[in-house]
C-alpha cells in the first residue's frame, strides 16, 4: 500500500500471500497520482539495492532499514523519517476494520481488490472535513 504522510491511502497493489514484497516495489512506485515523493519509507521486506536505486531515480530518499545480513551498512539512517512508517501500518489497520477485508472473504484477486478500493474510498471520504 502506498500512503501519504497522513496515512491516507493513495494506491495499492495486490500480490500473492506467498510472494515477497520486494519485486512489487517498482510497480507500487509507479501507481497513484503523479506526485514527486521526497522520501520512500518501507520496511525490511523491500531491502535491496535495486529498490533503493528505483527510489533515487524517482528523486526520493529511500528510508529502508537494512537486514542484519547486509554486508555494507551505511552509518547514517533516517530514524526520524522511519517513524512515519507507523502511518502505513495504521492505514492497513483501518482497512482491516472492514470485515470482508480482514477475513479475506473474497477469493479472487479482482473481487478482493474491488473491496479494498471501496474500503480505501470510505477511508478517504471520512477524512474530508466539511464545514
Amino acid at each position: 500500500m502506498k500512503t501519504d504522510f497522513d496515512g491516507l491511502p493513495i494506491a495499492f497493489d495486490l500480490t500473492g500471500g506467498e510472494a515477497s514484497d520486494s519485486p512489487g516495489f517498482e510497480t507500487l512506485m509507479n501507481l497513484g497520482p503523479d506526485i514527486q515523493p521526497r522520501a520512500v519509507v518501507a520496511d525490511k521486506g523491500y531491502d535491496s539495492a535495486a529498490n533503493r536505486r528505483i527510489a533515487r531515480d524517482c528523486g526520493a530518499v529511500p528510508v529502508i532499514p537494512f537486514r542484519t545480513n547486509t554486508k555494507a551498512v551505511p552509518r547514517v539512517f533516517g530514524k526520524a523519517l522511519y517513524r512515519g512508517r507507523a502511518r502505513i501500518e495504521q492505514a492497513v489497520g483501518k482497512l482491516k476494520r472492514f470485515k470482508r477485508i480482514a477475513l479475506r472473504c473474497e477469493k479472487t484477486r479482482r473481487n478482493f481488490g474491488s473491496f479494498v478500493a471501496l474500503a480505501a474510498a470510505f477511508i478517504l471520504i471520512k477524512s474530508v472535513h466539511t464545514a
